[in-house]
């Protein structure tokens, strides 16, 4: 790892720091108040509700007699029902012997609860982790819009272009004589990738009710739009908003050019020429490795830089239903949920580099990145998170939520609990998966290019 890259590329050390506590905190403190809010409902007793690990900073009791704190390791947090022996929800054998001589205080304990109620204060917090990202991404969708169809000129960006003739509020209708597909046509995406060559296209457009032909830039130039955390484009000092105007002293226009010579480049370096606010600027980056999702399944290796790219303009959009907003905060969360699935499994069967799992120190990077982008992109990081920590509580490893689910089924079935001495040498079996998986995720963080 290069500790100056990190210091220099995320806005400094303290800065990656925090964003990753705060992200951190926000999504531990939605998990298990999920886990405490539900087991209140189920009538369950929590003694303690913690942010953080570790000597207690702040606390408070609550009218319920619950106690809340903030502790000084603010990595995780917990939720201790009664008759737990640890925040892993143990069993506090001496406590529950206590508790079993009264029937109303044995049912207000975790282990003396019927078992939906368990049931469901286990899974409340990996639930209420979905319903997060589901928020979140439906507001985002919701506050930032859907594309207005027909494309519609929103706003111009500023491009080193001779010849920008397009206004605000155009409507295109045709570029270079072929009619524009509708944005929800399935054609739109190849019609977009397969644009005629050329430095300056021919616009048919609709301005104030009147038709005409205008000429503008290429519609998907080399232009920068987002930079992808942990990547080439980052470490050499791109930001959103730059043109990428030569590669290795050969002009370009198109960013399909330089997705071509960046996938050809076999990881040499390229010497890029940016254009940035008027300004020429001279930038040497090494693609890296990446396996990428496949649209039919599958992963493909593939060499990228880490830039997204975006049209010559800003396309006008209009606020979706808040249905249609609901739904596509669903897909996303959806999509990242199967995506991490595939990931897995194409790594557990070696089809993709095992190096793709990121531990605290990647993860904290990319936290830093998100937030240096903006409150929108560090609060959807949170919801990508929130996703990914929910999925990995379902895991069926005992000492997570899924481990605890599987105890429960397994009594569904049998009719009684594992025994007192099963549950702790699974509870330690599955505590040291956990560690080791952690360890493995460090690792890659630290020894992985």
């Amino acid at each position: 790892m290069d500790i100056a890259a990190l210091l220099t590329g995320f806005g400094g050390l303290t800065w990656t720091i925090v964003a990753f506590i705060v992200a951190l905190s926000v999504i531990v403190a939605i998990h298990e108040y999920g886990h405490y809010i539900v087991g209140r409902w189920s009538g369950i007793h929590a003694d303690v509700f913690s942010i953080g690990f570790g000597p207690v900073l702040f606390s408070r009791y609550d009218k319920r007699g619950t106690k809340w704190q903030v502790a000084a390791l603010p990595f995780g947090g917990y939720v201790k029902f009664a008759g737990d022996a640890n925040a892993a929800s143990g069993k506090d054998v001496d406590a529950m012997q206590a508790a079993s001589a009264d029937p109303n205080a044995l049912r207000r304990t975790m282990h003396g609860a019927p078992l939906w109620a368990r049931a469901a204060t286990v899974a409340a917090g990996p639930v209420f982790n979905f319903v997060l990202s589901i928020i979140v991404f439906a507001s985002v969708g919701y506050s930032t819009g859907v594309l207005r169809d027909p494309l519609t000129v929103g706003e111009l960006r500023p491009l080193p272009a001779e010849v920008q003739e397009l206004q605000a509020g155009d409507v295109v209708l045709e570029i270079n004589g072929a009619a524009v597909p509708s944005i929800e046509d399935r054609a739109y995406a190849a019609f977009m990738q397969d644009l005629p060559q050329s430095p300056t296209l021919d616009y048919t457009i609709e301005r104030t009710g009147e038709r005409m032909v205008v000429q503008a830039p290429y519609l998907r130039p080399p232009l920068v739009n987002n930079v992808t955390p942990q990547s080439a484009a980052l470490a050499a000092g791109l930001e959103r908003g730059d043109v990428i105007t030569s590669i290795d002293g050969e002009p370009i226009f198109a960013f399909n050019q330089l997705k071509t010579a960046v996938e050809s480049s076999d990881g040499q370096g390229l010497t890029l020429g940016v254009w940035r606010e008027g300004e020429m600027l001279e930038k040497v980056l090494t693609p890296k490795r990446t396996d990428e999702p496949q649209a039919g399944g599958g992963f493909a290796t593939v060499w990228r830089i880490g830039i997204a790219s975006g049209n010559a303009f800003e396309p006008a959009t209009e606020a979706p239903g808040l249905g249609q907003a609901v739904l596509g905060g669903v897909n996303q969360t959806w999509a990242i949920i199967s995506g991490t699935f595939s990931g897995l499994g194409h790594m557990i069967t070696g089809a993709s580099s095992t190096c793709n799992l990121s531990g605290p120190i990647g993860i904290a990077q990319v936290s830093g990145t998100m937030a240096s982008q903006g409150a929108v992109s560090f609060i959807w990081f949170i919801a990508v998170l929130s996703t990914a920590v929910g999925l990995l509580n379902l895991f069926p490893i005992p000492a997570l939520d899924g481990g605890h689910l599987v105890f429960y089924a397994y009594e569904a079935v049998t009719g009684r609990p594992p025994s007192d001495g099963a549950l702790r040498i699974l509870m330690a079996a599955g505590l040291a998966m956990v560690l080791s998986l952690m360890v493995f995720a460090l690792g890659n963080d630290l020894f992985c290019p």
